[in-house]
């Protein structure tokens, strides 16, 4: 029986989401920052753990824009 990658407790079939290769509770797949409930394909992952792909994985690893490429005067 596979286990949740959150909880660590046996997930059944009836209760299982599968995502990143992964089985999970459907309440356990949640953003690593904001904590919002995913739906399975409906997020980004880094490092193996997900993340809702807007605001939280686009303001942690997405593209920062031309302002972080200008050196800071301060």
């Amino acid at each position: 029986m596979p286990k949740c990658p959150r909880c660590q407790k046996e997930v059944y079939f009836a209760e299982k989401v599968t995502s990143l290769g992964k089985d999970w509770h459907r309440p356990c797949l949640r953003c690593e920052k904001c904590n919002k409930t995913l739906t399975s394909g409906g997020h980004a992952e880094h490092d193996g753990k997900p993340y809702c792909n807007h605001p939280c994985y686009a303001a942690l690893f997405g593209p920062k824009g031309l302002m972080s490429r200008i050196p800071s005067t301060t």
